[in-house]
C-alpha cells in the first residue's frame, strides 16, 4: 500500500567538505517521497532503525494511504482509539484551522479527492451538485477529540492531515536528536526541513535553497538562505494545476469555503516557524489565501516568516520577504 504522498516544493542543498570532522548522513524513502538526515555525534551513532521505526508509527497513525492506519479506520467510521501522533497533529491542525478562519481545513479531504489531487475517490462528471453536496461534510469545527477517540457530528467527513504530517514527521525525527543530545542537525523530508546548530564540517550555518517555480518540470534555485535553528516549509502550486479554457490555473489547494480549486497568481510559499509541522500547514494555507491577506494576517503572527514568489501582471517572477524572512 502507498504511504503518505506529499507535494515537494523545495530544493535542499548541503554543503560538505573538511577533512577534520565528519557529519553522518542517512537517507531513503518515506512517505512517497524521500528523507535526508545529517548530523554530528562524535560516537558516529547509527539512528537508522529508529527512524524507520518513528516513521511506521508516523504512517501507521496518520497515512490516508494506509487501509490499516487510525485515520482509515476513523474515516470509515470504525470504533477505533487514537495514539499520540494523532493528538498532536490533530490538536495543531484544530488551532490553526482557528487561526485561519477555516481556510486550513483538514475535513476538505473528500472534495480533494474528487478533483483527483488526493490518495482516492475522484469523482467522474464532477459538477457544482455533486461539490455542494461533498461540501456538507467539510467543517473541522464538527470534529472533536474526546479523550482517545474522533467524534464526527457527520459520517462522511474525511480528515486528511497530508497538508501538516509531512512536516510533523521532519519535528519527530528532530526531536529525536535532541533527545540523543545532537545538537548540530538537519532533517529533510521531501523538501520540509528544520536544523539546528551548525554545518558542523563547513563550520558554518546550514544552507537552505528556494526552489524556483518552473513549468517545464526543471529546477533551478531561486534563492538560498542560511539556516541556524529552526525550520522551513515551501509549498508551490506549480506541479499540480488545472488549466481551464481561457488559460487560467487552479492550484490543488481546494477552497475550503467554495470546494473549487483556488485560482492564485502565488506560486511558492515558504514558511519559518519554529516546528516544521506549523510552518507546513500554514504553507499551505497561505495558497488559498492570496498576498493581499497574507500580508494582512502575518501583522499580528510575527513568528512566522514568510517568503512569496508570485507572477505579476505582465506574468513575470516576483518575489516578496515579510517579517524578516532572510536575504
Amino acid at each position: 500500500m502507498k504511504p503518505l504522498v506529499f507535494l515537494l516544493g523545495l530544493a535542499l542543498f548541503m554543503v560538505s567538505c573538511g577533512p577534520d570532522q565528519r557529519n553522518t548522513k542517512i537517507s531513503g524513502p518515506v512517505f512517497g517521497t524521500s528523507y535526508a538526515v545529517t548530523y554530528y555525534a562524535k560516537s558516529e551513532l547509527d539512528f537508522q532503525q529508529a527512524f524507520d521505526s518513528l516513521f511506521e508509527g508516523i504512517n501507521k497513525s496518520l497515512s490516508t494511504y494506509r487501509e490499516d492506519s487510525e485515520i482509515s479506520k476513523i474515516n470509515r467510521n470504525e470504533e477505533t482509539t487514537v495514539d499520540n501522533h494523532f493528538k498532536t497533529v490533530f490538536n495543531a491542525s484544530k488551532e490553526i484551522y482557528e487561526e485561519t478562519e477555516g481556510v486550513f481545513d483538514p475535513t476538505i479531504g473528500a472534495v480533494v479527492n474528487a478533483w483527483n489531487f488526493g490518495p482516492k475517490g475522484k469523482v467522474v462528471g464532477l459538477d457544482a451538485k455533486k461539490i455542494d453536496s461533498l461540501m456538507m461534510s467539510v467543517g473541522f469545527d464538527k470534529v472533536t477529540l474526546v479523550g482517545n477517540r474522533v467524534v464526527k457530528e457527520n459520517p462522511m467527513t474525511f480528515i486528511d492531515f497530508n497538508a501538516i504530517a509531512k512536516g510533523y514527521g521532519v519535528d519527530v525525527i528532530s526531536n529525536y536528536l535532541e533527545s540523543k543530545h545532537i545538537d548540530n542537525y538537519i532533517v529533510e523530508i521531501g523538501g520540509e526541513i528544520r536544523c539546528k546548530g551548525i554545518n558542523i564540517e563547513t563550520h558554518r550555518p546550514w544552507h537552505v535553497g528556494i526552489e524556483k517555480p518552473n513549468f517545464d518540470g526543471t529546477q533551478s534555485l531561486m534563492k538560498v538562505i542560511s539556516m541556524k535553528d529552526g525550520a522551513m516549509a515551501t509549498s508551490g502550486t506549480y506541479r499540480k494545476y488545472h488549466t481551464d479554457e481561457n488559460g487560467n490555473r487552479y492550484s490543488h489547494i481546494i477552497d475550503t469555503k467554495t470546494g473549487y480549486p483556488s485560482k492564485t497568481n502565488l506560486l511558492s510559499i515558504s514558511v519559518i516557524a519554529d516546528n516544521c509541522m506549523v510552518a507546513d500547514a500554514y504553507a499551505t494555507a497561505f495558497k488559498a489565501m492570496g498576498i493581499e491577506k497574507v500580508k494582512l494576517f502575518l501583522k499580528t503572527h510575527p513568528d512566522l516568516k514568510v517568503f512569496l514568489i508570485f507572477e505579476n501582471d505582465n506574468n513575470e517572477l516576483e518575489t516578496m520577504g515579510l517579517n524578516g524572512f532572510p536575504e
